[in-house]
């Protein structure tokens, strides 16, 4: 484990965005390995269950973003840290589907390599059966072609469990509010001449079904989401932003 006085960029914050996920915050929470992180940063993204008094009982800040959306959550959580900027943040989802302990994973590329980005690969990884559905692994290796084709941008996943420098993520310019966030955040940062990587994270099944692949509607709209995000800054690539998403989100 890497602890948080053991190197410098050692001020490590997680952002977690959350849609009624009282069942599985406890064991997402209970499972992030302390000593690598200063603060745990839940977005409650209008959940109609006790999401929130859970994260705040096990002593994360929560911050309320009502504007629903995957991307407007994240938003809301690196919005939220403009005043108290950490060196490194780390995203992961509230189901407990990524495995929070391999945090110090997403870490080390970044504290010994230089790296600016490190995506956890659920497909370099150990994937549970059954816990990537077909039409997920379709959509993403769609994805990462077009990342290749359209970017230069060599990945394996899109998967949500990374790490990057909160310094350079601002000046991206990141504008997705939905279900384009994570591919967005890789098609600019290869845009931008970021060094990135990939580690093996291991994947299980998620607690409760997923909003996104658990429908055949979800996985469209997410689908035609991520697509049209790829091709329309291949085109507009120049012309994105260059500093933090302006005013409050």
């Amino acid at each position: 484990m890497i602890g948080p006085s053991s190197s410098a960029l050692s001020h490590v914050t997680v952002v977690i965005p959350v849609f009624n996920e009282e069942r599985s915050l406890p064991l997402v929470l209970g499972s992030i390995p302390m000593a690598a992180v200063k603060e745990i940063l839940v977005v409650d993204n209008g959940s109609t269950d006790a999401s929130a008094r859970v994260a705040a009982q096990m002593g994360a800040t929560v911050v309320s973003e009502r504007r629903r959306g995957y991307g407007s959550a994240c938003l809301a959580g690196l919005a939220q840290l403009r005043h108290r900027p950490p060196d490194i943040v780390v995203f992961m989802d509230g189901d407990f589907s990524d495995h929070p302990e391999e945090l110090p994973l997403l870490l080390a590329p970044i504290r010994e390599r230089g790296c600016d980005l490190v995506i956890g690969s659920r497909f370099l990884g150990r994937a549970e059966p059954g816990a990537l559905l077909p039409q997920a692994r379709f959509g993403n290796r769609l994805a990462v072609f077009l990342l290749r084709v359209l970017y230069g941008a060599h990945f394996t996943d899109l998967g949500p469990f990374r790490a990057v420098r909160y310094a350079r993520l601002m000046e991206l310019g990141m504008a997705d509010r939905t279900f384009g966030w994570t591919a967005e955040m890789q098609a600019r940062a290869a845009l931008a001449g970021w060094k990135t990587t990939e580690v093996p994270v291991s994947y299980r099944k998620r607690v409760g079904v997923s909003k996104i692949t658990g429908t055949l509607g979800g996985t469209l709209r997410a689908g035609a989401k991520i697509l049209a995000t790829l091709f329309i800054l291949r085109l507009t690539g120049s012309r994105r932003g260059h500093g933090p998403h302006p005013g409050p989100v």
